[in-house]
C-alpha cells in the first residue's frame, strides 16, 4: 500500500503538468475572433426644395473705388505742417521747452491758415512748413477755445487754398480723405468714409464740440488742424479729436465746415467771437464748499467772481452765491451753465435761481455782448 502511494503521487503530478501545458497551448493557439460591423443605414436624399432655383450672377456695372490719388494731389498744395514751442515748468518750477506738431489748411492766398486752437494754445513761437518745403514764423489772427479753431498768418503771397465744400451734404459711407502732419513726419492722407453725422463730444468742462463728423480715417497725433476732405477735394470738416482707448480703433472726429465757418469769418474779421456774457468766474458746488461756506446745497455752480459793471454785477449776483437754474434749465454744473448762456442771445433777459446762504432767491439777468480777449 506505502509502494502503491508512492507510485500513484507523481502520476498525479505528471497528469497536472501535462493538463496545464496543454490548456496553455489552447489558449495561445486560439485565434482572435472579430464580428463584422452592423451595416450602414441607407444614405438619406433630401427633397429639392427648388428644382428650378439658380445662383443669380453680380452686376458687372458696380461702381469702382474712387481715386484717392487724384484728391490727394488737388488738396496736398493747400495742406501745411505747423510746429510750436511751448514752455512747462515741472514740479520745481524749473523750465523747459516742449516741442508741439499739428496741421492746417490755407484758406487765403496770402497767407491766411486755419488749425486747432489746441494745437497753438500757449505756444511761445510758430512755424509753418508748406508742402514744398518753405517755412515761415506765423502770428495768431485769432482762437476759439470753445470751438477749438484758430486762424494764424504767415507773410506769404500767391499761395494754393483750399476749396471749401458743404459738410451739410454728407450721407454716412461717403468717402473721404484725412490729410495732415500725421505724427509731426510730414504731410501724408489716410482714406475712410463717414461714420456718423452730427456728434457732440464733451472734451473738457464747459467746452462741448457738436455737430462733428465721425470718421473711420485714421487719426493720429499731428492731424490736428488739418482738413478732412470729400472726393471732390472740397474740405468738409478739420479733424479736431479722436477716441483714444485700448477697446477703440477707427473713430475720430472732425469739425463740420458749416459750424466752423462762421467762427472762421468772425476770427478772421475781429480777432475773436463774440457771444452772450454774463461776466462771472465759476466753479462746480460741492460738499467741501457747502461745509466751508455753510451753503444750504452742494450742487450747482458756485461764483468764485462777478466782474464789475457785468451783467450778473448788475443783476445783484455776489461770490459765494449758488446758481441753479438759467430759464427754465436745472443748472447742476459748469459746463450746464456755460451750454445755457452760449446757447441765449446779447441783450436777452433771463431769470437766475440761485442760493445765498440758506435762502433761495431770483433774479433778472440782461445778458451782454462778450469783451474781446484779454
Amino acid at each position: 500500500m506505502k509502494r502503491a502511494k508512492y507510485l500513484l503521487t507523481p502520476l498525479i503530478i505528471i497528469l497536472l503538468f501535462f493538463l496545464a501545458v496543454g490548456s496553455s497551448l489552447s489558449c495561445t493557439l486560439l485565434p482572435d475572433i472579430q464580428l463584422p460591423p452592423p451595416p450602414s443605414p441607407p444614405p438619406q436624399t433630401p427633397a429639392p426644395v427648388n428644382p428650378d432655383w439658380t445662383l443669380s450672377p453680380g452686376k458687372s456695372d458696380a461702381p469702382l473705388l474712387p481715386s484717392i490719388a487724384e484728391v490727394v494731389a488737388q488738396v496736398r498744395p493747400s495742406v501745411t505742417a505747423i510746429s510750436t514751442e511751448v514752455i512747462t515748468y515741472d514740479i520745481f518750477n524749473r523750465p523747459s521747452t516742449q516741442e508741439g506738431a499739428g496741421s492746417g489748411w490755407i484758406i487765403d492766398e496770402d497767407g491766411l491758415i486755419v488749425t486747432n486752437n489746441h494745437v497753438i494754445e500757449g505756444a511761445r513761437s510758430i512755424t509753418v512748413t508748406l508742402v514744398d518745403g518753405r517755412t515761415f514764423p506765423a502770428s495768431i489772427v485769432g482762437t476759439d477755445a470753445l470751438t477749438d479753431l484758430a486762424v494764424l498768418k504767415i507773410d506769404a503771397t500767391n499761395l494754393a487754398k483750399a476749396n471749401i465744400g458743404s459738410s451739410s451734404q454728407l450721407v454716412v459711407g461717403d468717402w473721404l480723405v484725412a490729410i495732415g502732419n500725421a505724427l509731426g513726419q510730414g504731410i501724408s492722407a489716410k482714406e475712410g468714409i463717414v461714420s456718423r453725422l452730427g456728434v457732440s463730444i464733451t472734451v473738457a468742462p464747459g467746452q462741448t464740440l457738436a455737430d462733428l463728423v465721425e470718421t473711420s480715417a485714421a487719426i493720429n497725433p499731428g492731424n490736428s488742424g488739418g482738413p478732412l476732405v470729400n472726393m471732390a477735394g472740397e474740405v468738409i470738416g478739420i479733424t479736431s479729436v479722436k477716441i483714444v482707448t485700448v477697446e477703440v480703433e477707427g473713430i475720430g472726429y472732425a469739425i463740420s465746415i458749416d459750424s466752423a465757418a462762421p467762427i472762421i469769418q468772425e476770427l478772421v474779421r475781429s480777432g475773436y467771437v463774440t457771444r452772450p456774457w454774463l461776466g462771472v468766474v465759476l466753479t462746480n458746488a460741492d460738499q467741501w464748499l457747502a461745509a466751508r461756506y455753510r451753503l444750504a446745497v452742494n450742487t450747482g455752480v458756485f461764483i468764485t467772481e462777478v466782474a464789475s459793471g457785468s451783467p450778473a454785477d448788475k443783476a445783484g449776483l455776489k461770490p459765494q452765491d449758488v446758481i441753479v437754474g438759467f430759464g427754465d434749465h436745472e443748472i447742476t454744473n459748469v459746463g450746464e451753465l456755460i451750454q445755457a448762456i452760449h446757447n441765449s442771445q446779447v441783450d436777452q433777459e433771463v431769470e437766475i435761481t440761485f442760493w445765498r446762504g440758506d435762502t433761495k432767491m431770483t433774479t433778472l439777468a440782461t445778458l451782454a455782448e462778450s469783451p474781446p480777449p484779454g
